[in-house]
Formats: C-alpha cells, sequence, structure tokens
C-alpha cells in the first residue's frame, strides 16, 4: 500500500456539489493507493504508520494531540508513466480488491482513536486543502 501525507490546516472532499468529509488541522490528508498484492495487514501497518508518524508542527504525530485526518482513495498512485505519454494503471488494484482495503485503512485508524474523515471510493472527488509548511511524504508500507 502506498500513502501521500500533506500535513493541513484544512481539507475537504466533495462528491457532486456535497461535501462528504472535511477536517480542519492541524491533520493529515491521506491520499491512499492499493496494489494487487496488498493485505488487510499492509492496511493496518499503514494506518499506524499514518496514526504515529511524527509529521507535524514541533514533530508531533496525529496520536499525540489527536489530530484528524482525511482519507481519501486514490488508484492512481500506482500509476506508471515511465513509457510514453500515457500512464498504465495496471498496478492498481481493481475496486473490488482496493476498497476493503481503504475501508480497513480508515477502521483501523478509528480502532486506534483518530477522528477520521473519508472520500467516496470511486467517485469522481475535488479535494480542496491548505497544506502547512508545505509538507508532503510518501508511505510505502
Amino acid at each position: 500500500m502506498r500513502a501521500v501525507l500533506q500535513r493541513v490546516a484544512h481539507a475537504s472532499v466533495t462528491v457532486d456539489g456535497e461535501v462528504t468529509g472535511e477536517i480542519t488541522g492541524p491533520g493529515l490528508l491521506a491520499l491512499v493507493g492499493v496494489t494487487h498484492t496488498d493485505t488487510a495487514a499492509e492496511a493496518e501497518r499503514l494506518a499506524a504508520k499514518m496514526w504515529g508518524l511524527r509529521i507535524l508542527d514541533g514533530e508531533a504525530s496525529c496520536s499525540d494531540i489527536g489530530a484528524p485526518l482525511l482519507v481519501v482513495s486514490q488508484f492512481t498512485l500506482y500509476g506508471d508513466a515511465r513509457k510514453g505519454r500515457r500512464p498504465t494503471w495496471q498496478a492498481a488494484a481493481p475496486g473490488p480488491v482496493a476498497e476493503p482495503l481503504v475501508d480497513a485503512v480508515v477502521a483501523e485508524l478509528r480502532n486506534l482513536g483518530a477522528h477520521v474523515e473519508t472520500g467516496v471510493f470511486g467517485a469522481q472527488m475535488s479535494v480542496s486543502l491548505t497544506n502547512e509548511g508545505p509538507f508532503t511524504v510518501v508511505v510505502e508500507v
């Protein structure tokens, strides 16, 4: 599994003109991608990493200060643009594989005590954020 984490002051996701998830920071926007070989164990590890990663101001983690997370599924994290002018998405897991694993990340974060908002899996989403820093990091498990 792969996630792009952005430290935010505010982030929201909108589907069909309706806000489906919104956080006010400090917090993290997490774009989460799944590949074919990922399992529930990777989902748990990714959630624990995101919850405990010390990347907020003052080297704090979400768990240290109770910061919220906005989790948005993002199959394009597994796009491959090394050849040609059009990326391929072959490494991205199909929806029936990916959706339960993104849900598992969210569930594990909540089990750890996190306040988590989400996008809508497979929907055309508009994501808005105010990046603090700017600060962005890629995490793979």
